[in-house]
């Protein structure tokens, strides 16, 4: 009866360490992360968005387009000779 109550004593030991531990690291982090916010808002500005990129105009896309497809050739034709090296 003695060990079951030695058992029980050590279980609520090691539950409350792990309690304590994972709030105490919840809380530090809260705590951290209050100080580094408080921080960049004294000494950086807000930065202004990054301008968007304008579409591609239809000669652009053709012409990379039209490059794809001769490196897609090209790789294929080297497959085809590498092939026919070995063969």
């Amino acid at each position: 009866m003695d060990t079951v109550i030695e058992v029980f004593k050590w279980i609520g030991i090691v539950l409350a360490a792990g309690f304590i531990g994972y709030f105490g690291r919840y809380l530090a982090m809260q705590i951290i992360d209050k100080m580094q916010r408080k921080k960049s808002q004294t000494q950086s500005p807000p930065t202004p968005e990054p301008a968007r990129e304008t579409p591609p105009t239809p000669e652009i896309q053709l012409e990379q387009t039209r490059l794809k497809v001769e490196k897609k050739k090209a790789k294929a034709e080297a497959k085809k000779a590498k092939k026919a090296e070995r063969g």
